[in-house]
C-alpha cells in the first residue's frame, strides 16, 4: 500500500476502484425505470441513511448520492433518518422492500433490532449493503456485504500512537460517539486492547459527535481533575475539536499540555492539527462510493461478493504531515 513520507498506514482489505457501468449492464439489472425515453433502464437503490450529523456523515452519504447517479445507471432513493431514529429507518426500509427495489443501502443508526427486516429482504432477494456501521448480532447470512473502514484497526493504532508519547504513563479521558452503536463499541475495544496500562483512564463519557457537548463535557473532567489530565482519545473530530476549546478556555495549551487524538480526517482536524491544536489525527475514509456500486453490481448479477470488505485509511501524527495533506483534502 502507498505510504506518505510522515503518514502511518492502516492496512485493510481494499476493494477499490472505479467502475464504468456500460449500457448493457444497466439493462441487464431487470430493475429501475427507463428515463427520458432514452432506452437506459435504471437500477433502483435505496439509501437508508443516517442523515446529518457532521462533516464526516455529510462527506460519506454525498459520495454515495454521487456515484450512485443517473449517469452511472443507478435511481438513488434518499432516505435520512428522522432525528437518527431507528424506527424511520424501519419504515424506510420496509418501503423500498415494498417498492421491490434492486438493492439497499443500509448505514444503521442502532447496531441492533435488524434481523426481521433483514430477513424480509432475503426473502424478497433483495441483496442489502451496509455502509460504515455494522450490526449486532452480526449474522453475516442476513447481509450481501459491509463496506467500512477498520475501526479497530484505526482505534489500536491511536492506542499505539499514545504508547509511544507517554512511556512513562499519564491521565487519559475518553469521549465516545453515542452509546449502543457499533462504531463506538469498536473503536473502544480496539483502544482498550492496545493502550498500555501506565497510562490510566479517568473518565469514559459520551459527548455524542458534537463539538458543544464535548466542550461542555471536558470542561467538567478538568475541573474535576485539577487539570490533571494529559491525554484526550476523541472518538470523531467534532469532539476532540471541543476538546481543545475546553483545554484553551481553562489557559492550557492543546497539544502541549494535553495531547487530544480524533478520528476522522475532516479538512478541519487537519487545519487543526497543522495549527498544533491536536495531536493525532486517524483518517475514517468516507469516500467509498465506488466500492460499493462495485458490490451491488455483483450482488445483483449473483457473482459472489466479499462478505467485509474494509476501506484504507491513513493516520497523521504531525503538522507537517497534516499540511502536506490538506490541500487534496475533499472532505
Amino acid at each position: 500500500m502507498f505510504k506518505a513520507p510522515r503518514f502511518r498506514s492502516i492496512a485493510g482489505l481494499a476493494l477499490v476502484g472505479a467502475v464504468a457501468l456500460s449500457l448493457s449492464a444497466c439493462s441487464a439489472s431487470g430493475g429501475g425505470d427507463d428515463k427520458a425515453g432514452d432506452g437506459k433502464d435504471l437500477t433502483t437503490i435505496g439509501f437508508v441513511a443516517v442523515g446529518p450529523e457532521g462533516g464526516w456523515r455529510t462527506a460519506n452519504e454525498k459520495n454515495i448520492q454521487d456515484s450512485f447517479s443517473e449517469e452511472n445507471g443507478f435511481e438513488l432513493k434518499y432516505a435520512p433518518a428522522t432525528n437518527g431514529d431507528q424506527n424511520s429507518q424501519i419504515t424506510a426500509f420496509t418501503s423500498f422492500i415494498d417498492e421491490d427495489v434492486d438493492a439497499i443501502l443500509l448505514s444503521a443508526t442502532e447496531a441492533t433490532g435488524w434481523e426481521s427486516i433483514l430477513e424480509r429482504a432475503k426473502e424478497a432477494e433483495i441483496p442489502v449493503v451496509l455502509l460504515d456501521r455494522g450490526i449486532e448480532p452480526n449474522d453475516t447470512k442476513l447481509y450481501t456485504s459491509h463496506i467500512a473502514p477498520d475501526n479497530v484497526g484505526i482505534s489500536a493504532s491511536a492506542a499505539e500512537w499514545a504508547n509511544e508519547q507517554f512511556p512513562d504513563g499519564g491521565n487519559y479521558v475518553v469521549l465516545e460517539g453515542p452509546p449502543g452503536l457499533s462504531v463506538v463499541n469498536d473503536r473502544n475495544k480496539g483502544w482498550d486492547e492496545k493502550i498500555d496500562s501506565k497510562l490510566t483512564k479517568l473518565e469514559s463519557q459520551s459527548a455524542n459527535w458534537s463539538t458543544e457537548e464535548a466542550k461542555s463535557v471536558f470542561e467538567t473532567i478538568l475541573k474535576a481533575n485539577n487539570n490533571n489530565v494529559q491525554l484526550v482519545f476523541a472518538q470523531n473530530d467534532e469532539m476532540g475539536l471541543g476538546a481543545a476549546l475546553a483545554v484553551e478556555e481553562a489557559g492550557l495549551k492543546p497539544g502541549t499540555d494535553v495531547k487530544i487524538i480524533t478520528i476522522d480526517g475532516t479538512k478541519a482536524a487537519l487545519e487543526a492539527l497543522a495549527a498544533g491544536r491536536l495531536s493525532f489525527v486517524a483518517e475514517y475514509n468516507p469516500l467509498f462510493g465506488d466500492t460499493a456500486i462495485d458490490v451491488v453490481n455483483k450482488a445483483i448479477a449473483g457473482d459472489k461478493v466479499e462478505s467485509d470488505i474494509v476501506v484504507p485509511s491513513v493516520t497523521f501524527d504531525s503538522p507537517e504531515a497534516a499540511t502536506t495533506a490538506l490541500p487534496d483534502r475533499k472532505y
